[in-house]
C-alpha cells in the first residue's frame, strides 16, 4: 500500500520549442502543494505544471497525484505499483519523477476511475 495525495488544481502538460524563453511567472511563488517539471530535448521543451502557471494554451486538462513517500525513504516499486493499477483501468498516465517522490497526472475527466482503481489496489488517497 502506497499513501497518495491528489494535488489541488488542474494540470497542463506542454510542448515548446527548443529555443522558447521560460518566463520566471512560471516557477515564481511555488506554493507547497504544487509541481513543476521542465524537460528539454534537441526536439523541444517539455513543461508539466499547474494550468494557471501554463506558458501556451492547452486542450487537456490532468489532475496530479503525488506519491507520499516517508521522507528521505527511497521505495523501490513505488511509481510501478501507482501506474499498474490505473493502466489495467485504462486510464491514461503522464509519469514524472522529483528527486523527493514521484507523480501520475491523469485526465481531470477520469479522476474518479482513477481513484476508484487506486483504492481498489489496496492504496490511501490522503486529502
Amino acid at each position: 500500500m502506497i499513501d497518495v495525495a491528489l494535488l489541488p488544481g488542474e494540470y497542463a502538460v506542454c510542448r515548446l520549442t527548443a529555443d522558447a524563453t521560460l518566463r520566471p511567472a512560471l516557477w515564481g511563488d511555488l506554493a507547497d502543494d504544487e509541481v513543476i517539471s521542465v524537460s528539454w530535448s534537441v526536439d523541444g521543451i517539455s513543461v508539466i505544471c499547474p494550468a494557471s502557471r501554463a506558458p501556451t494554451e492547452v486542450e487537456t486538462d490532468w489532475r496530479c497525484l503525488r506519491i507520499v513517500n516517508p521522507f528521505g525513504k527511497a521505495v523501490t516499486g513505488t511509481l510501478a505499483a501507482l501506474v499498474a493499477p490505473l493502466a489495467e483501468a485504462r486510464v491514461n498516465v503522464v509519469a514524472f519523477s522529483t528527486y523527493d517522490t514521484d507523480h501520475a497526472l491523469v485526465p481531470a475527466v477520469r479522476l474518479d476511475e482513477a481513484t476508484s482503481a487506486l483504492r481498489r489496489a489496496g492504496h490511501r488517497l490522503l486529502d
